[in-house]
């Protein structure tokens, strides 16, 4: 199951355990319980405070993982390899004691919810947004009496997840509803689950010199650059690492032959908490008004003031807004193909986008899926040669260009899509059980109306200070003008607008 490097390491990190654990597995006959039986029993034989014991679960196969003498609280619904591998790790250590590396405020949160929390997540393997999730659902599980939590894995249980409708991932269900779908923090889920933070501490905060409004690599690097100033500093984000959090595969990164979304992120918030930045999470921005000081309203009620404003907002996937996207969002139309692929396999999906996300999500989706059909509004691909040529030689793709999209059709579920011939009129339907939309990205800038100037596209006007038309108000990253939309472009323009606010700060 493991290979050796794997298994010396594995093996290194259980020597950490700090009690004895007891693994209780529920195993039937088929591929998937071989394979469960076959993992504990090498994870057992890593280490005398591991024992095992057979028994009858909720799933088949599943097991759970729990302090020797203690309720279980932390199972695993199918073989945790692939990106959930860590998560494994992770929840062995922590069920046997290791202290989880989080903030002593989140500690503190999770402890005081008293409520009971049964939570279940829907993952695939090759998801890489389902580990946050089911790490941070483990950690609250390690750490509060009242909430379990089963990570399900989608292949092995793949009666229940189409008995549920599940089509996008991570998916996570709270006492038998739906909760929320997609990619979310520790900070995230537990605003959905406690009272979130204050809004009265928030208001009685002093004055920051530089408030930075996102947490995306522009704003995590405007936040850098100030605090080394030595001024107050202040970064509020709806979620820390933006957009980043999303992409997988990271290969243009400087210095950094090859790297993933997550991991770079995760780097990021180290650096930013080795400097004095009051970093406030899970909140979003709602207004921006200059009286004697530049006040940015929250979505809670809160006001933070400020001398100085950098935006940072980032940009969020364009919907192609026809009928049935947001009628069937996570029920067959999704944004994410590494996420929610495996989730379709054996199926025929449809990637809507002919320009290089586009095209790169239509070859990951061939190697899964049964068919992929590319759907493109101009009359050829925007796509760079390389991966034309690419998608040209897979034998299971059929590209329709100067197709106009009109409307993703469906019951409980997608069943196809619908477009118009933008040469003849002509009206077509496919047959589909799924649609990735791959259109580029709009920024998040509807929240600041029309106090700064923006471009016909939403996005916010900089000059080259990062200055914006507001004087004392600067942006930076994917929610400005800036032509190029890249990580290291980003991270550029939030050091410039930092320096830019600096200056403004010492001359006024």
């Amino acid at each position: 199951m493991l290979d050796q490097q794997i298994k010396e390491q594995l093996k290194q990190y259980l020597g950490l355990l700090e009690s004895d654990l007891i693994i209780q597995v529920s195993l039937g006959d088929d591929k998937h319980s071989i394979e469960t039986k076959e993992l504990v029993d090498e994870i057992s034989h890593m280490s005398d405070r591991i024992a095992v014991e057979e028994t009858v679960l909720e799933r088949t196969p599943s097991f759970t993982i729990a302090k020797k003498g203690e309720t279980p609280r932390v199972t695993f619904a199918g073989v945790p390899l692939g990106h959930e591998f860590t998560s494994l790790v992770m929840a062995l250590l922590q069920v046997s004691g290791r202290a989880p590396k989080i903030d002593d405020s989140q500690v503190a949160q999770i402890k005081s919810i008293s409520k009971e929390l049964n939570f279940t997540t829907y993952v695939s393997l090759s998801c890489h947004n389902c580990p946050d999730v089911v790490q941070a659902l483990n950690i609250m599980s390690v750490l509060n009496p009242h909430i379990t939590h089963t990570m399900v894995e989608g292949t092995a249980h793949k009666a229940e997840v189409e008995s549920e409708n599940i089509m996008a991932v991570p998916a996570v269900y709270l006492n038998g509803a739906f909760l929320e779908s997609g990619r979310m923090t520790l900070d995230d889920l537990l605003a959905l689950v406690s009272q979130g933070p204050d809004p009265e501490e928030l208001n009685s905060k002093e004055p920051f010199d530089v408030l930075v409004v996102g947490g995306g690599p522009s704003g995590a690097t405007s936040a850098i650059y100030a605090a080394r100033k030595g001024i107050r500093t202040g970064l509020v984000a709806d979620r820390f690492g933006g957009q980043v959090m999303d992409t997988l595969g990271i290969e243009n990164f400087i210095g950094m032959p090859y790297t993933e979304g997550p991991k770079l992120m995760g780097n990021v918030e180290a650096h930013v908490n080795e400097y004095d930045v009051d970093v406030m999470k899970s909140l979003q921005a709602t207004g921006l008004k200059k009286n004697d000081l530049f006040e940015v309203e929250l979505e809670n009620g809160a006001v933070l003031k400020s001398k100085t404003v950098i935006l940072s907002t980032g940009a969020r996937w364009r919907n192609i807004n026809v009928p049935g996207e947001k009628e069937f969002k996570n029920k067959g139309v999704a944004y994410c193909p590494h996420c929610d692929g495996p989730l379709f396999e054996g199926k025929h999906v449809a990637v809507i986008g002919g320009g290089n996300s586009g095209i790169e999500a239509a070859i990951d989706l061939a190697g899964i899926v049964k068919h992929v059909t590319v759907v493109e509004f101009l009359p050829e691909l925007k796509a760079d040669q390389v991966l034309q040529d690419r998608l040209n030689s897979l034998p299971n793709v059929t590209v329709i260009k100067n197709a106009q999209t009109t409307e993703i059709t469906g019951d409980e579920t997608v069943n196809g899509l619908s477009y118009k011939d933008r040469d003849t009129g002509e009206e077509h339907h496919i047959a589909l059980a799924g649609v990735f939309v791959q259109i580029g990205l709009i920024p998040n800038t509807d929240w600041l109306g029309d106090t700064v100037d923006r471009n016909r596209m939403g996005e916010i006007i900089v000059d080259k200070h990062g200055q914006t038309s507001l004087p004392g108000v600067f942006a930076a990253g994917d929610c400005t003008d800036t032509p190029y939309k890249q990580i290291i472009i980003s991270m550029g323009s939030g050091a410039t607008a930092s320096l830019g606010a600096f200056d403004y700060l010492i001359r006024n």
